[in-house]
């Protein structure tokens, strides 16, 4: 089964070069920032447009509660305008018994100017005839010894609650001109303010609309970028693979040149000693039978050492840099992912993987990638260099320039290459230099 996966994998490679999946992640990252982009536009607008809408919502309601104070206003007015059109008619009824009250007084008085007449007094017959009005009359009358205290006092009386009636009447009737005035003008702003309510509430309609709008350009972009991310999961996914084959397949190359040499070095050494067996007599067969053993011996043990690590590691040189240290970590691509592991052969999880690495060059390391956080000194993403350590969330990897990185992933992905910005990074530390 392993071997029909390598068989087919070769195939699934040779569609894209490494080098067109590059160019390809790189176009499809831009496309994905002007995604992003517009998809932050479009959530901008509906912000925007939903805090206009709350704004809006807001002057309805306060026209609303300006617009029920002026109906009540209204409503008010009306009641003293009816109100004060009965005072009227009151005033008017009293208006009007006044002036019956004054004719009757007036008729009295002349009775007894009559009676004076008909007794041959001519004195009040001078001042009817002589007087140009009531006032008139009754100035002249108080110089008339006969003229009776009680007609002066009930004249008085009476002409000065009908004018006190009538000043009252003018009153309510400047009242009420008045409140139909201020109910017009109350009315008017009524009317205004309701076309100002039923605008705003248009324009908030209006809103809805535009805020509907945004939302569902904001989700197709969300949608679109999550499709972006699936191709560029897919475009990492197709590296990793001509990766993992191109490495393989370096492996194999090695094996068998290695092969090729020692067969070729025991071949050499046989026909050596077959020479020499040959001068030597049974004496030298013997000691060449111990040399012989001696080399299958040592073939032997250096196929054990390669067999039973499943890979034939590199050891670090000393005073190596932290280019050396990223060269050494790439011999273990391929290895497994172990939780808890420390092995580089037999499998190790994440901090595990750099702990193991670091220790081959002498260098102590926390063993949790929390505590990695810490470690060395801090450097930024653009000066980053082989062999700092990035760190992110729960995890950390072994930078290798050029964006790249080396890791143990995941325990169905194990050791493996990709890239440093495949999510957010806390911090890099750096170990050497």
């Amino acid at each position: 089964m392993l071997a029909a996966a390598i068989g087919i994998q070769p195939v699934y490679v040779q569609a894209k070069t490494r080098e067109e999946i590059q160019q390809e992640r790189e176009q499809k990252k831009s496309e994905q920032q002007g995604t992003q982009s517009q998809y932050k536009q479009s959530q901008s607008k509906v912000s925007s447009l939903e805090g206009q809408q709350d704004a809006l919502e807001e002057e309805i309601q306060e026209l609303d509660s300006q617009l029920v104070e002026v109906i009540a206003s209204v409503s008010l007015m009306q009641d003293q305008i009816s109100d004060t059109e009965k005072q009227i008619v009151k005033a008017q009824e009293d208006y009007d018994v006044a002036k019956a009250q004054e004719d009757a007084q007036y008729l009295a008085m002349k009775k007894r100017l009559r009676y004076l007449y008909e007794k041959g007094d001519t004195s009040y017959i001078e001042i009817l005839s002589n007087a140009s009005n009531w006032s008139g009359m009754l100035n002249q009358a108080n110089y008339v010894e006969k003229l009776y205290e009680y007609d002066k006092q009930m004249l008085n009386r009476y002409i000065l609650i009908k004018e006190e009636v009538a000043q009252k009447k003018n009153d309510l009737e400047d009242k009420k001109s008045d409140l139909e005035t201020q109910r017009y003008e109350l009315e008017e702003e009524q009317a205004s303010m309701q076309q100002m309510i039923d605008e705003k509430r248009s324009q908030a309609n209006d809103f809805d609309a535009q805020i509907a709008k945004a939302k569902q350009e904001a989700a197709a972009y969300k949608a679109l970028i999550k499709q972006q991310n699936s191709e560029l999961a897919r475009l990492d996914e197709e590296e990793n693979a001509i990766i993992k084959a191109e490495e393989e397949r370096r492996k194999a190359e090695e094996a068998a040149k290695k092969a090729a040499e020692e067969k070729a070095k025991a071949e050499a050494e046989a026909k050596e000693k077959g020479a020499k067996s040959s001068d030597s007599g049974s004496s030298d067969s013997s000691s060449n039978r111990s040399s012989s053993s001696d080399s299958s011996s040592s073939s032997g043990s250096s196929s054990g050492s390669s067999s039973g690590g499943g890979l034939k590691t590199v050891p670090p040189a000393s005073g190596s840099s932290g280019s050396d240290i990223a060269a050494y970590a790439c011999q273990f691509v391929g290895n497994p992912y172990v939780a808890g592991g420390t092995s580089l052969t037999n499998g190790a999880d994440c901090s595990g993987f750099i702990w193991a690495v670091y220790r081959q060059y002498g260098y102590g390391l926390p063993r949790n990638s929390s505590a990695m956080r810490s470690a060395g000194r801090e450097v930024s993403y653009e000066a980053a260099q082989a062999g700092d350590i990035v760190c992110y969330a729960g995890h950390v990897a072994l930078y290798l320039g050029g964006g790249r990185i080396v890791h143990a992933s995941t325990a169905r992905t194990g050791i493996k290459y990709g890239y440093a910005n495949y999510k957010p990074i806390l911090t890099i530390r750096r170990i050497v230099g």
